[in-house]
């Protein structure tokens, strides 16, 4: 039986730029949008190591830095590329369709 696709709006293109992370919320988690090399990337909002908020992180070519201890991840994968980080984020893929983001809101887990 096929999974039936529904999507879920998070925010325009416009909204996101590649230096600042857009933080928008699904169901009630909040994620952080990302905009790297032209394509947009979502992951879980909040660091798997401590109380910080990605999206006020600092981007840097496709990683973000944790502002809470300085922790990174890589933005299209989710996994941690330096210390404390050592438990991946949740991504989804997303869909651009006439200048929104979206993403599946059946989809919950790595987007490889």
């Amino acid at each position: 039986m096929d999974k039936i696709r529904t999507l879920f709006k998070l925010c325009r293109t416009s909204d996101v730029c590649p230096e600042q992370p857009f933080k928008t919320e699904m169901n009630g988690e909040d994620l952080a949008v990302f905009e790297v090399d032209g394509q947009y990337w979502v992951t879980q909002d909040d660091c798997t190591h401590g109380p910080g908020r990605l999206s006020e992180g600092f981007v840097e070519g496709n990683e973000i830095e944790c502002p809470f201890h300085q922790g990174r991840f890589n933005i299209l994968t989710g996994e941690p590329t330096s210390p404390p980080c050592t438990v991946p984020l949740r991504t989804w893929k997303t869909v651009i369709q006439d200048g929104k983001i979206f993403i599946d809101s059946n989809e919950n887990g790595p987007a490889l």
